[in-house]
């Protein structure tokens, strides 16, 4: 059967009505959904972006090993393993960032297409003078917000914007190629990633008569910074983009379903994270100043994701099982029917897309690269059905080290403000993760360190990364 995947970056899950939010619209997906099985703990495994595409592609849990890179020759990938089956292999992206700076990930699909121009990518290099939307001392990045608005100067309808181009780029490639006897389509679209700046339209709809500054990149920092109007308005901006997505995808979605193609076609749609608008007090989902990097805790809003998988048919249903991004290839393998290359960290969904009653894993994994030690003060979070432990490993607490994480500029590791300690949440009692349990139930903690320190061990970490993550 053919297979599109859909990733669509920084996608909250719990903007989606399927996940249960009831003041922005995302009818397309919602209608997907219901015809779809529909993860209910879905988790992402290695953050942010470009890792979480090296375990998308791979099946692995590579934070263990791997961090903000190009690919590397010697790993297995799915487009590689899919064309040895049979299958023409297609990858439309505007997200940037793996596949600029010669990272590869393009590698073993037979054609791709990149939608240039997107965040502060290398593109467009006029003289033009650049009227930033808000006080520099607001945005993650002023002379990256400039770049990009260079980028899209020439913007006139929204057709130009750049989830429109990905998904229109896609109908057209469906078109011409809809005859192929089993294809796989990946599609990988950056918005609702910052810069949040969606047609005004969307934006009115969610925040109606606001005149205040457009912060459409905040720092990645404290949200305090930011006055409870213009933080109803970053949501607005972000709500906005949410529904530009919706509305895009869907067209997408009914050229699949015009081509007569439902019946014999899986489409996934997923993210790599989410992000925080004030929630833990926190703006973005790390800790950036002007000269160094720290990770905040990677909270339920950043490591819960949307995953929906429509098989041919349609039948929906909930499922309520631990997976994660390293899943997906070993799934689609199946699906496909090609030979399984023994590389991969993850477990088939098959048998849940079938509705069978199988346990794929105790606790699901989040985590930046654990490649620095303790530089940044990383925090992994362990996620089983009832807790939520945010492990700040053991050891000195390094700030040596560098990382291109978050947007792919290379920025010194330290560790920041009071984030860096261990949590512990009780999820069916404080969803909201606002009541930390670590100093009271420390046999709880131990108990899921003990699990993690075997799963990293099973995983052949090696012992210098290991070292940092063996205690409290």
């Amino acid at each position: 059967m053919n297979v599109i995947l859909i990733v669509s970056d920084t996608f909250r899950r719990d903007h989606l009505g399927c996940y249960g939010n009831s003041w922005i619209s995302t009818p397309n997906l919602d209608k997907l959904a219901r015809d779809s099985v529909v993860f209910d703990r879905a988790y992402a495994a290695s953050f942010p972006t470009v890792p979480n595409r090296y375990d998308l592609l791979t099946g692995r849990y590579t934070y263990t090993y791997g961090c903000w890179q190009p690919m590397p020759e010697d790993e297995v990938v799915l487009p590689e393993v899919l064309r040895e089956a049979g299958y023409v292999t297609f990858h439309i992206a505007d997200t940037p960032h793996h596949l600029e700076e010669g990272f590869h990930f393009d590698r073993g699909f037979d054609g791709w297409v990149w939608i240039r121009g997107q965040e502060h990518e290398r593109y467009m290099t006029d003289h033009l003078d650049v009227e930033l939307p808000c006080s520099p001392e607001k945005l993650r990045n002023p002379e990256g917000v400039k770049k990009y608005l260079r980028n899209t100067r020439d913007r006139r309808y929204e057709s130009d914007y750049f989830v429109a181009r990905t998904m229109t780029e896609a109908i057209r490639w469906l078109e011409h190629n809809y005859r192929h006897e089993k294809f796989f389509l990946y599609i990988d679209t950056f918005d609702p990633h910052e810069p949040w700046d969606p047609p005004r339209w969307y934006v009115d709809r969610y925040d109606p008569g606001y005149e205040g500054e457009e912060v459409i990149y905040p720092r990645y920092a404290p949200a305090d910074f930011l006055s409870p109007e213009e933080l109803k308005h970053v949501r607005a901006l972000y709500a906005g983009e949410v529904t530009m997505v919706d509305r895009w995808v869907g067209m997408l979605l009914q050229k699949v379903e015009d081509l007569g193609l439902l019946d014999e076609t899986v489409i996934i749609f997923t993210t790599d994270h989410g992000f925080y608008h004030g929630e833990h007090g926190l703006m973005g989902k790390s800790l950036i100043t002007d000269e160094f990097k720290g990770y905040a805790p990677l909270y339920e809003e950043v490591a819960h994701i949307p995953l929906i998988v429509r098989m041919p048919g349609g039948r929906g249903f909930r499922c309520g099982e631990l997976v994660q991004p390293p899943d997906i290839m070993p799934t689609i393998i199946e699906l496909a029917g090609a030979e399984d290359p023994g590389t991969m960290h993850g477990r088939s969904l098959v048998p849940l897309l079938r509705g069978e009653k199988v346990h794929i894993r105790d606790f699901a994994v989040t985590s930046p690269t654990i490649i620095h030690g303790r530089a940044g003060a990383p925090r992994t979070t362990i996620t089983t059905e009832e807790w939520s432990f945010i492990y700040a490993g053991s050891g000195e607490m390094a700030e040596e080290g560098e990382t291109k994480d978050v947007d792919g500029i290379a920025m010194r590791l330290k560790a920041l403000g009071q984030y860096f300690g261990h949590e512990l949440y009780h999820l069916p009692s404080d969803p909201e993760q606002e009541r930390n349990l670590f100093p009271e139930r420390k046999d709880i903690a131990e108990g899921l360190l003990a699990r993690y320190t075997e799963f990293l061990e099973s995983l052949g970490t090696r012992e210098e990364y290991l070292k940092y993550w063996r205690g409290l």
